[in-house]
């Protein structure tokens, strides 16, 4: 199997059975994120133990790029802190040609050595106007955490 072809399967496994896809009771913060131009949504929830991630939930509706996405950012951040997340997210970011580093964050000789599962959404970066579709949860993820703040 090569590499995108293992790539391809992470991404069609998360969608068909994303994780974290129930709504929270009681969120400490929430956002709803949405791409007009392709009809993508996303909900993001989360529960804060101090700044650590307690819970979160990842809803959505729309193409196997977003919704992939969104299950692989919330099995990325639970757990995490807010400066874990936020480094996480400046990697993802990186990786998906969003923001510049000279900082590699994805070896490709590699795989898995950086983002894990995320890694998956590199190949993304090939079709420009899909960007937008991977990095929505992200985004909203941002704005929920501010909300929570």
């Amino acid at each position: 199997m090569s590499l995108n072809e293992l790539y391809r399967e992470v991404i069609l496994d998360h969608y068909r059975a994303p994780r974290h896809h129930n709504h929270l009771d009681s969120p400490d913060g929430s956002a709803q994120g949405n791409n007009p131009l392709c009809g993508d949504e996303v909900t993001i929830e989360l529960n804060l133990n101090g700044d650590r991630v307690s819970d979160v939930a990842a809803i959505g509706v729309g193409c196997s790029i977003s919704q992939a996405s969104a299950s692989m950012m919330s099995e990325a951040v639970f757990g995490k802190t807010r400066e874990e997340i936020d480094e996480l997210v400046r990697k993802f970011k990186v990786m998906m040609a969003i923001e510049e580093s000279a900082e590699e964050v994805v070896d490709p000789d590699r795989p898995g050595s950086a983002l894990g599962d995320l890694e998956a959404l590199q190949g993304v970066r090939k079709f420009p106007v899909r960007i937008k579709c991977a990095d929505l949860p992200w985004i909203t993820l941002e704005q929920a955490l501010e909300s929570a703040e």
